[in-house]
């Protein structure tokens, strides 16, 4: 189990998302899981500018792994390389 700061920006709907979801729950991964679409004025204004600064196109899901030079960013449902990247 990783001991990376995890954080996932999706969209509650997206099967995409869901799935990036299964994945850190299958491997027990504690992770900061925000659902951007469920979210109301400053709240969601915030997420979607962490969101645009880490992903130009601001497209879900968005994983976000470690933080400041170590963070590394997997855009899209990738499970090989979200494994890879929290070292399971």
């Amino acid at each position: 189990m990783s001991n990376k700061k995890v954080r996932l920006f999706a969209i509650s709907t997206c099967g995409w998302c869901k799935r990036t979801k299964r994945c850190l729950e299958d491997n027990e991964v504690e992770a900061t899981i925000t659902d951007v679409d469920l979210l109301e004025g400053d709240e969601k204004e915030t997420a979607r500018k962490e969101v645009a600064r880490v992903n130009p196109r601001r497209s879900y899901p968005t994983l976000i792994v470690g933080e400041g030079e170590n963070e590394q960013v997997i855009i899209g449902f990738d499970e090989d390389k979200i494994k890879e990247c929290l070292g399971l």
